[in-house]
C-alpha cells in the first residue's frame, strides 16, 4: 500500500516538475535586431560602442544582425569581415549573423575593388560560418543548413520559447541575378563568364533558402511553435509603390525574390501562427503587412525593417509565445546616436 502511495507521489511530482520545466521553456523573453552599420562613408564608428552598450545593457538574450557590415562603396579587404566579427564579439550576448549585400554580392564593383563576389562569398562562408556557434562574448550553437565553412552554412535556424529564428542569405542587388551584358558590366569589370556564374550561384541559393525556409515552417508546425521570424538583408521590392494594374516587386531589378515570396505566402497561409519578415537594406524602420498586396493582405504576416546607416538604432522584441502577436517591437533609439541623425 505505501509502494503504490509512494509511486503515485513521485508520479505527481514528476509530472509537477515537467510542467513547471514546461513553463519555463515558454517563458517570454527578449531578442534585438539590427543591421546596415557601421557605413565609413556616414562616419558610423564613433557611434557604433554606445549602440552595443545600449544592447549590452538590455535583457535581450540574442540578436539577429540582417546584413551590410560595410557600405557599399568601400573595398571588401579581408579586414572588414575580421572587424564584423570583432563588433559582434563585442556583445554581451549572442549575435547570429545574415549576410549582405555588400559584403559580398556587390564586390565585384570597381568602387569595392573589383573582387570575384563569389570568391567573397566563400571567404564568409569560411570565416564568418566555421564553427556552429554564433559570434558575441556568451555564444550558442545554432543549427545550420550547410556544414561549417561550406555552402549555404550561413542559413541558420534556432528554437526558443515556442518561437523560431531562420536566417537566410537573401541579398540585396536582385539576389545576385544578373540580368543580361548591361547589369553585368555596370560599374563592374566582371566577365561574361562571371556573370553566368552568378546566375548559377542565385538559381541553386535560391533553391536551397526556399527549401530550408519550407523545413523550417515544417519544423515549427510540428514542434507546436506560435511563431516564425525570417531574418534577410535585402528589401525584396516592399517599398515601391504598387499601381493598381501592376506589382512593381515583381519588375525588373526585384524578380530574383519573386520564387521566394510566393513559397513564403504559400507559407504562411498554411501556418496557423504568426509570421515576420526582418530584412534591412533601405535603412528606415517600417513595420507593416505588405503581402501579397494592399486588397488582400496576409492577416498573419508582419514586415519589419530595421534601422540602418546613418541612424544607428536597434529593435528589442518582446517574445511570448502566449500573447497575440508573439512578437512586440519596440524601436530603440540611442540617445547620443540620435543627435548624429540630425547632423
Amino acid at each position: 500500500m505505501k509502494s503504490t502511495m509512494l509511486r503515485a507521489a513521485l508520479a505527481a511530482l514528476a509530472t509537477t516538475t515537467a510542467f513547471a520545466a514546461h513553463a519555463q521553456d515558454a517563458a517570454p523573453f527578449t531578442m534585438g535586431i539590427w543591421g546596415d552599420m557601421p557605413y565609413a562613408k556616414a562616419n558610423d564608428a564613433p557611434a557604433i560602442p554606445a549602440l552595443i552598450a545600449d544592447m549590452n545593457a538590455s535583457d535581450i538574450a540574442f540578436s539577429m544582425y540582417d546584413g551590410d557590415i560595410k557600405d557599399g562603396s568601400s573595398e571588401c579587404v579581408d579586414a572588414t569581415y575580421t572587424d564584423g566579427i570583432a563588433m559582434f564579439d563585442s556583445l554581451a550576448k549572442p549575435v547570429i549573423y545574415v549576410p549582405g549585400d555588400n559584403e559580398w554580392t556587390d564586390c565585384h564593383r570597381l568602387n569595392n575593388g573589383s573582387w570575384d563576389n563569389l570568391e567573397r562569398l566563400d571567404h564568409i562562408r569560411k570565416t564568418m560560418f566555421a564553427s556552429d556557434e554564433t559570434f558575441g562574448m556568451e555564444k550558442m550553437v545554432v543549427e545550420h543548413q550547410g556544414k561549417p565553412a561550406e555552402a549555404y552554412a550561413e542559413n541558420t535556424r534556432y528554437s526558443k520559447s515556442g518561437a523560431m529564428f531562420v536566417g537566410l542569405n537573401i541579398p540585396g542587388s536582385n539576389n545576385n541575378k544578373v540580368n543580361g551584358e548591361k547589369d553585368c558590366t555596370k560599374k563592374s569589370a566582371r566577365t561574361a563568364e562571371q556573370c553566368a556564374a552568378d546566375n548559377a550561384e542565385y538559381e541553386a541559393r535560391d533553391a536551397a533558402n526556399i527549401e530550408w525556409m519550407k523545413a523550417s515552417f515544417a519544423k515549427a508546425k510540428a514542434d507546436g511553435d506560435k511563431g516564425i521570424m525570417l531574418v534577410i538583408q535585402a528589401d525584396p521590392g516592399f517599398d515601391i509603390p504598387e499601381t493598381e494594374d501592376t506589382d512593381e516587386s515583381r519588375m525588373e531589378g526585384k524578380e530574383g525574390y519573386v520564387a521566394f515570396l510566393d513559397a513564403l505566402i504559400a507559407e504562411t497561409e498554411a501556418y496557423d501562427g504568426q509570421v515576420v519578415l526582418v530584412h534591412g537594406d533601405t535603412h528606415y524602420f517600417k513595420m507593416d503587412k505588405p503581402l501579397p498586396n494592399a486588397s488582400h493582405m496576409l492577416a498573419n504576416f508582419t514586415r519589419v525593417q530595421t534601422f540602418g546607416s546613418p541612424n544607428v538604432h536597434w529593435i528589442k522584441v518582446d517574445v511570448d509565445a502566449a500573447s497575440r502577436d508573439v512578437f512586440t517591437f519596440h524601436p530603440m533609439i540611442v540617445a547620443a546616436n540620435a543627435k548624429k541623425s540630425l547632423n
